[in-house]
């Protein structure tokens, strides 16, 4: 979809753009063959839903599958990058499952367990139970749609307070409240805030009436279907006070091996303290499962507090909790609080005294995360994995991060440093099969401990005397053959126990981390290459990736290296499908990348996509209709110039033909034997290709692309159209400098529109390719800056001008009589009156400064109140009175207004305020504003001369359009007789001159008819 096609296209723009200033630039393929999506592919394929169904088959002949399937598009993957013009290298390609790869991976692991930053640990982790394997933390927060809506029933439940010492509570209600009730089997503790306020109250309504109930001072009114409007209130504690109090189980699965000092241990079923609990919701109780909650395993190991973990692999409850056993947790969730609210089930039978009361069931919608890979809801569950222990190495990714240049700015220390400076240690562990094993032997016999890690093939073979092999004995590092090497403990002196691998492979974001060396098998070879290439000099993926690969490359080249692994970096936005929805193969939901490539062209698809916000950060949606605009205001008006030079270098020198020369800009006398738009053209050529080359080393495209577009307006709607008689003309002049424009224009563009760059280009010069040429470079001696900024001020009054005669509903073959032009250097334009004359189509132009033109500008200030802050915005009224009376002024970036807030004037920002100029322009005419501070004023005011000649013109139009329908060419000579109404005749004959000028007529007859609208009664090709 879009989203792998724009990546693909920033970095062949890159490259590509590289190529032309001398660097070489690796074009090299990877391919991503392992992980869970290709182990999911696999068992579609095989027809399996279940991880056990994978060892029935058998580990070899499931990554056999995965081996072919990973590959099965790659055809389809290659046709795609060739289509959408991508050069790059398919032969030297790499893949991660090539064993090169994977030892080059394995020797990062060991580089880590080495410096001890490889560790096994228990961690409550993100947890898919339908593929049954851990996620890293990282995972949960690369995308937006990892979150989605779910809607969960939640518990308020009361537990029995136990507590000889403390009449006042002994016996009372303390309320907990979870969202997964399916954890309360489990419930091993509750945690209080130690400097929040606790009200033990008494209710005399609601269902609590005459019970003692605990919870937050703050929540109490938050309850008061529960316990009615105004409880009494028997005593408030501070959190602190509470800590140590015990109470009843809310289910007694675990109580009495928590008295005989098992799991979870003596210290269970009491309240303890913990920074973490607020009074944001809930009842200020927070209900413990250490084996379901980061938090809570956390907080409960502070107070010695053991984890029990009754739910297995796939989520469901084992023989522990015997009443819900083979429950999966969420089929679970309506069980248990229907043995709450009945007291049925394992509570039926608990004393009076110790039996929990459901206080309150409701619905709660929010957030919750879903596994990125498959889409099924997540749990946190309590799992052995190894872990990367990156707080250890996180200060110094923070300053490494400060030496990328990133793109957009803001993501260096916005959402990347600030991802870095809460990193957690990453879990790398992997409960599957089809991916780079992790590297570690342990002893099978727990009384001979030992544990070895290998980082190379040489090592494996030292110690077990031979390589793991395939059936066709080729080194092969997957499982099972990986699992094929034991060996007996070195440590046991009996000889009966075997060092065996440990069953886990590395979380497949390790292979994408350890791409920059492992693509070439550093540090067993390339090794030179790999420190001359390394840190990378550029890297693009999108936003989600500061939590995925750009986190990854990140973290192991901080650890392996102490360098960052990237020096600069775009971070583009999402690919929003037609549906708002981020674009996905499985919802269809673009139009067919293949069907545009078809209609439009790669070269549009490129363009629409490189010149939008989503190479700043923001999200874009793709539509055909922007893909349809890259092909009308880019890919066409390049082609039509070109062949407009060669349509018409075709009729020059008698028909044989006049093969257009580049200028020699070198030679500055060439430069000045120019004509003024000829040099004026050279100069934005010039310029465009220093503008473009800046932005292009800072990595904005997007500006870029609007350079080019803007240049594009110029050469295309300004400089061939008024050039338009000189090439009609044979001037060989107009012939050179259209063709040295198109040869820099192209050039600047091959990394935009690669294709029609191309052929443009090679149709243009006969040379090889435009991607083998350097960047252009003009000589500073091809600017001329003063020629340049008032011809640009030229094309601001014209472009102004036509704004005027539109919003007047003047038509533009209309002549007027008069324009005047306003600005602090008339005496700059007085070359180009002429020009602007036949331009905007005025009899006469008059050149002005603001004091001799009796006309006055003004500022007019409009507030846009809900832009503004919440304090200030209560200030309005104050402000509309200012903007009224003009007390306010221009500063630099913003407004400031006489009205007073904290003792200091208000100063608008950008986006506050409004800002519109006007001039006071007589009845009869009308003004406008240029972005200089120059203004212009055109004289509305028709009279029957100007009428007649309006008149003329239009019959110039028609007379073209016939031409062209009767196939005449642009140079053919004609004889013309017009039949015209009675009343135009005379009107028309005064304009005659004009009229068979203008249409290449030799014989020009003008007769009248009976009739309202003009027709053609004689139209014919005449020899010259």
């Amino acid at each position: 979809h879009y989203g792998h096609l724009l990546t693909g296209y920033v970095k062949d723009v890159v490259g590509r753009y590289q190529s032309q200033l001398g660097k070489r630039v690796e074009r090299r393929f990877g391919w991503d063959t392992h992980g869970l999506p290709a182990e999911l592919e696999a068992q579609r394929v095989l027809g399996i839903t279940e991880k056990h169904e994978i060892e029935d088959l058998g580990i070899e002949a499931f990554n056999a599958a995965c081996r072919e399937s990973v590959m099965t598009y790659a055809d389809v993957w290659e046709d795609y990058v060739t289509r959408q013009a991508r050069w790059v290298d398919f032969e030297n390609d790499y893949k991660t499952l090539d064993v090169t790869y994977m030892e080059s991976v394995i020797w990062a692991f060991k580089q880590l367990y080495d410096k001890g930053l490889a560790y096994e640990g228990y961690r409550v982790l993100p947890y898919c139970w339908n593929d049954q394997t851990p996620l890293s933390n990282h995972e949960l927060r690369m995308d937006d749609d990892v979150y989605q809506e779910r809607t969960d029933q939640t518990v308020t439940v009361g537990v029995r307070l136990v507590s000889e010492g403390r009449p006042d509570l002994d016996g009372a209600l303390a309320l907990i409240w979870t969202t997964t009730p399916w954890t309360l089997p489990s419930n091993a503790a509750i945690a209080v805030g130690p400097t929040l306020r606790y009200a033990l109250v008494r209710p005399s309504e609601g269902v609590l009436a005459g019970e003692r109930v605990l919870l937050a001072e703050a929540l109490v009114g938050a309850h008061s279907k529960e316990l009615g409007e105004e409880p009494e209130v028997l005593a408030t504690f501070a959190g602190s006070e509470l800590a140590g109090l015990r109470y009843h189980p809310v289910f007694p699965y675990f109580k009495d091996a928590a008295a005989a000092g098992e799991a979870p241990g003596m210290a269970a079923f009491q309240i303890i303290t913990a920074e973490y609990v607020t009074v944001e919701d809930g009842t200020g109780l927070v209900h413990q499962a250490p084996a379901f909650g980061e938090d809570d395993m956390v907080a409960c190991a502070e107070h010695g507090i053991g984890t029990v973990v009754p739910v297995d692999a796939r989520g469901r409850f084992t023989s522990e909790v015997a009443d819900y056993a083979g429950m999966h947790v969420f089929e679970a969730n309506r069980h248990i609080i229907a043995d709450l609210r009945e007291s049925s089930g394992p509570i039926a039978g608990l004393p009076e005294a110790e039996r929990p009361v459901l206080v309150r069931q409701a619905s709660y919608a929010h957030p919750y995360p879903h596994c990125w890979r498959c889409g099924e809801p997540l749990i946190y569950k309590a799992v052995t994995s190894w872990f990367v222990k990156v707080t250890a190495i996180k200060d110094r990714m923070v300053e490494l991060n400060q030496q990328i240049t990133w793109v957009p700015e803001h993501i260096k220390d916005g959402i990347f440093g600030k991802w870095l400076e809460n990193a957690r240690d990453w879990s790398i562990s992997r409960n599957r099969y089809w991916g780079t094993p992790i590297p570690i032997w342990v002893s099978d016999d727990p009384q001979y401990p030992r544990m070895d890690c290998y980082g190379s093939l040489a090592e494996l073979e030292a110690d077990f005397g031979r390589l793991p092999l395939n059936r066709e004995g080729e080194v092969d590092l997957h499982l099972p053959f990986i699992d094929e090497l034991t060996r007996p403990n070195p440590d046991d002196p009996t000889g009966q126990s075997t060092m065996r691998r440990i069953p886990d492979i590395l979380d497949v974001w390790f292979d994408s981390g350890s791409m920059p060396f492992a693509q070439v098998h550093y540090p067993f070879e390339n090794a030179e290459w790999f420190e001359h290439h390394y840190p990378g000099d550029f890297i693009v993926e999108y936003i989600g990736q500061t939590r995925g690969w750009f986190y990854t490359l990140h973290v192991l080249a901080t650890a392996l290296f102490d360098v960052p692994a990237f020096t600069s970096c775009i971070s583009h936005g999402i690919v929003l499908g037609n549906d708002g929805r981020k674009a996905s193969k499985k919802l269809r939901n673009y139009p067919d990348p293949m069907e545009m490539f078809g209609t439009y062209g790669s070269d549009a698809v490129r363009w629409s996509l490189m010149s939008s916000p989503v190479l700043r950060g923001g999200n874009l949606v793709v539509a055909e209709e922007g893909i349809r605009d890259a092909v009308r205001h880019v890919i066409l008006p390049l082609w039509n110039t070109w062949y407009f030079l060669a349509l018409y270098a075709g009729t020059v020198d008698g028909g044989a033909g006049y093969e257009a020369h580049l200028l020699d800009l070198e030679d500055e006398s060439v430069v000045a034997g120019l004509g003024v738009m000829d040099r004026y053209l050279v100069s934005r050529t010039a310029v465009l290709a220093d503008e473009v080359r800046s932005f292009m080393d800072a990595y904005d495209i997007p500006a870029a692309t609007q350079k080019v577009r803007d240049y594009m307006d110029l050469l295309t709607n300004w400089y061939v159209r008024t050039q338009r008689d000189r090439f009609w003309e044979e001037d060989h002049a107009a012939f050179d400098t259209l063709a040295t424009a198109l040869d820099v224009l192209t050039r600047v563009m091959a990394p935009l529109v690669p294709l029609v760059a191309e052929e443009v280009w090679r149709g243009l010069t006969g040379g090889r390719s435009v991607h083998l040429t350097d960047w252009p470079v003009l000589p500073a001696g091809a600017v001329d800056a003063e020629l340049v900024a008032a011809m640009d001020e030229v094309r601001a009054v014209v472009s102004a001008t036509h704004a005027l005669r539109k919003a007047n509903k003047l038509r533009v073959r209309q002549p007027l009589r008069r324009l005047s032009v306003v600005s602090a250097d008339p005496d700059a334009l007085t070359a180009f009156t002429g020009l602007i004359a036949s331009e905007v189509n005025v009899k006469e132009v008059v050149l002005q400064d603001a004091a001799s033109s009796g006309l006055e500008v003004s500022r007019e200030l409009s507030i846009t109140p809900r832009e503004l802050p919440g304090e200030v915005r209560r200030l309005t009224s104050e402000l509309f009175r200012a903007q009224r009376e003009g007390r306010w002024e221009e500063v630099d970036g913003g407004v400031r207004m006489d009205v007073l807030h904290d003792g200091e004037p208000i100063v608008l920002a950008p986006g506050q305020f409004q800002l519109a100029t006007t001039v006071n322009a007589e009845e009869g005419s009308a003004a406008d504003v240029l972005e200089s501070g120059a203004f212009v004023v055109l004289d509305t005011v028709l009279d029957a001369e100007l009428e007649a000649e309006g008149y003329t013109r239009d019959l110039v139009r028609l007379v073209q359009d016939a031409r062209k329908e009767r196939g005449l060419h642009i140079s053919d000579r004609i004889a013309l007789t017009l039949a015209l109404p009675e009343g135009k005749v005379a009107g028309a004959q005064a304009n005659a001159e004009m009229l068979a000028r203008e249409t290449l007529t030799l014989d020009l007859e003008l007769v009248p008819a009976d009739a309202t609208e003009p027709r053609i009664e004689r139209l014919e090709r005449v020899e010259r």
